[in-house]
């Protein structure tokens, strides 16, 4: 047999083998490599849904943010910021 007809078969075979392989997989891809792409309701980490904060939830918690700032420029409170609450729990 010439080398090209042996070759020839050769490459058919494969070709059969790879569409077999393809069929029993149920036609999915490889993995995939690389930086998986961005997914803005999954986490990385453990791959479970991002917690969402409802609008009410965020007015609420801009609103107590903004009541305690008030307090502590009116110097009725003590931010944790600043070196005199530091020193003072320590």
């Amino acid at each position: 047999m010439p080398t090209e007809q042996i070759l020839a078969l050769m490459i058919q075979e494969r070709d059969k083998l790879n569409r077999a392989i393809e069929a029993l997989s149920g036609g999915a891809l490889p993995k995939r490599r690389g930086r998986p792409p961005a997914n803005s309701n999954v986490t990385a980490e453990s791959g479970t849904p991002k917690r969402k904060l409802s609008a009410a939830g965020r007015k609420a918690i801009a609103d107590a943010t903004r009541k305690r700032w008030k307090l502590i420029k009116a110097g009725k409170a003590q931010s944790s910021f600043s070196t005199r609450a530091k020193r003072k729990a320590a």
